[in-house]
């Protein structure tokens, strides 16, 4: 296989993807990006075993490692993709990016250790006695080796730095986002400490400075501290986030591991990898700031981990009890099956209790009654970008009826009825307050509806730690309970 025809086969991979990106843009054309995504992978990954098999000489030892890689992570990956709950997506991506960073790292170190491996130079080969060394090379143990250069050196530091803080900061992000491990890193609330930002700019320093050591030395020793300041990087910069600001924080480490694999696309001179890394950093950046913006948070301050910690930390303190209007199912079903208009806001309550089936139950009789819903998607509602339009995906709930929050927010205050599920920052009227740590944050306009109903576990305040003065207005009707039985005892009462 000539690599013309490997460069005309990743190009027709690079090609699938960017038409995979166009088409996960919308839901309605989703699947089609999802099975462009797949085949350009599997041109990507047919093309490289070849190669592989050419460039080794057909050795079969060689290509055995190869497939028992493929069978054993597609094998893997497959299982998980399978048997994840929707709750727990947000970590499965979380557990992807940290693997992704992990590989750059791999590969830069056996790069660096065996460049002739990756085509980087020329094979050492027994240095003859009395004969020059040729310019660029160095007889090392009785071989004469070739420096690695100065760019490939550039690319192979970025590449294994990225990587390796990718994986660590997604490792912290795994642990806060399941929630199942006591360790204080792994928790929720941010874990900050004085001097925190000062002791990350001089860590940030001394990594570029090791890189650029190695650039001008080739030194392993100098490579290897920088590796290991790069993975204590990623624990810092993740640990005095709060659960709140998650799903900043996973499409930002999206972004990293696609900057780390196009680094070291460029070590390897891969096209394939230099433009799908590309795609999936630019993309990663651009949701990133999407992400921002929907919070209210500085771009640059999340790229250098310095933000998450006010609204999280809000919460100290015991709240003073206040009284609330509450109510059961069927007074919730009521007020319903009488409204002609009502908006759905569903939250992470929502995921836990896997009620996503049961609300698109709820909402086909509210429409057989003549009721028109719509879901309203807060940008950050859940745990990673896009969490509340994967669970309503899954129960199948129609697009046509799911609307962002620039296009929903107009209709709240004709709506008759906003039922909210399991959400709480996203509605919070704090978000106009001045002085509340959540202020500026572009929130879903539910309180301006004729009325609300709110079905929440208990009255604890959300991540942000701050009372929702939504469920305190005359008009709302809290309904406590666990979201999917609340939600089945309404449609039943419906009937």
């Amino acid at each position: 296989m000539s690599m013309n025809v490997v460069t005309l086969l990743y190009l027709i991979a690079s090609v699938c993807f960017i038409q995979a990106l166009k088409g996960l843009s919308h839901p309605t054309t989703s699947i089609r990006g999802n099975l462009f995504g797949m085949v350009g992978m599997a041109i990507a990954i047919l093309t490289t075993a070849a190669l592989i098999v050419q460039l080794s000489g057909g050795k079969a030892m060689g290509m055995a490692w190869v497939l028992l890689g493929l069978v054993v992570g597609g094998g893997y990956g497959a299982y998980r993709a399978k048997t994840v709950e929707m709750t727990q997506m947000p970590e499965l991506v979380a557990f992807f990016h940290s693997m992704i960073g992990l590989a750059a790292v791999f590969i830069a170190v056996a790069a660096v250790v065996e460049p002739w491996a990756f085509g980087i130079t020329p094979p050492p080969v027994a240095a003859a006695v009395g004969v020059n060394t040729p310019e660029g090379a160095a007889v090392i143990d009785g071989f004469l080796r070739y420096a690695i250069p100065a760019g490939n050196r550039l690319e192979l530091f970025l590449g294994a730095a990225i990587g390796a803080i990718t994986f660590s900061g997604s490792v912290i992000a795994f642990g806060k986002l399941s929630g199942k491990y006591k360790f204080r890193l792994f928790q929720g609330a941010p874990v900050q400490f004085k001097g925190q930002h000062m002791l990350n700019l001089v860590l940030g320093l001394l990594t570029i400075g090791l890189g650029l050591v190695y650039m001008a030395t080739e030194s392993w020793l100098a490579f290897l501290a920088m590796l290991l300041l790069a993975f204590v990087m990623g624990v810092l910069i993740i640990i005095p986030i709060g659960g709140a600001d998650m799903p900043v924080v996973v499409s930002m480490l999206n972004s990293y591991s696609g900057w780390a694999a196009a680094g070291i696309g460029f070590s390897l001179n891969n096209a394939m990898l230099i433009v799908a890394g590309s795609l999936v950093g630019s993309s990663g950046a651009i949701l990133s700031y999407i992400m921002c913006k929907a919070m209210n948070r500085s771009f640059f301050n999340v790229i250098l981990g310095g933000f998450g910690g006010e609204a999280a930390t809000a919460a100290g303190g015991a709240k003073e009890q206040r009284p609330v209007k509450s109510g059961s199912a069927d007074d919730a079903a009521f007020v319903l099956s009488n409204a002609e208009t009502v908006i759905i806001v569903p939250g992470y309550g929502l995921a836990v209790a896997r009620a996503q089936h049961a609300v698109k139950e709820l909402a086909a009789k509210l429409t057989e009654h003549g009721v028109t819903v719509k879901y309203a998607i807060h940008p950050v509602a859940g745990r990673m970008p896009g969490h509340m339009n994967v669970l309503l995906a899954e129960a199948e709930v129609p697009y046509d009826q799911v609307f962002e929050m620039e296009d929903i927010n107009g209709e709240f205050g004709q709506a008759d009825v906003a039922i909210i599920l399991g959400a709480n920052d996203v509605v919070n009227p704090a978000a106009l307050q001045k002085g509340t740590p959540i202020y500026g944050m572009p929130i879903l306009e539910a309180y301006k509806a004729k009325t609300v109903i709110v079905n929440k576990r208990s009255m604890a305040a959300g991540y942000a730690g701050l009372d929702n003065e939504l469920f305190y207005m005359d008009k709302t009707m809290m309904v406590f309970g666990d979201a999917k039985k609340v939600v089945e005892d309404m449609a039943k009462a419906i009937e």
